[in-house]
């Protein structure tokens, strides 16, 4: 007959093999559970109690995970790069910026640019906040 133990050590592979498939964290999380009542099943001989300690442990580390990855999953990027990180930000309009044609400097660089409004105009040296980058062409207003 084979002991509990190893019964427990089966199921955390198969959650854990599950994981790499499904990639569902909470299924690590019961691989876990399943390794704490492997452990516990070597100390103790009573089935409730493992199956106790693999519930508590999985349920504890799920409710104590799943916040902390529900909160980084609706935080906004640290870092902005590329066209992304030009968004938002200050430049100087060096030829006239209308609804179809413009020139500014922005980031150091000199970049086409065009108003977000169809009446809107821009004189030279006058600042403008970058709305969006569509292709190589500022947006401006």
């Amino acid at each position: 007959m084979v002991d509990f133990w190893v019964w427990w050590l089966i199921a955390a592979g198969g959650f854990a093999i599950a994981l790499v498939l499904t990639t569902m964290p909470e299924l690590g999380m019961l691989a876990v559970g399943s390794l704490a009542a492997s452990l516990t099943s070597g100390l103790v001989d009573s089935l409730v109690v493992q199956v106790v300690v693999f519930a508590v442990v999985s349920t504890a580390l799920i409710l104590a995970v799943q916040p902390i990855a529900r909160r980084s999953r609706h935080q906004p990027p640290s870092l902005r790069s590329g066209s992304d990180a030009l968004m938002g930000r200050s430049a100087l309009v060096l030829e006239r910026v209308d609804a179809h044609t413009g020139r500014i400097k922005l980031a150091g660089e000199v970049w086409s640019a065009r108003s977000l409004g169809e009446d809107d105009t821009y004189e030279p040296g006058s600042q403008v906040s970058v709305v969006e980058i569509d292709g190589a062409t500022a947006i401006v207003m």
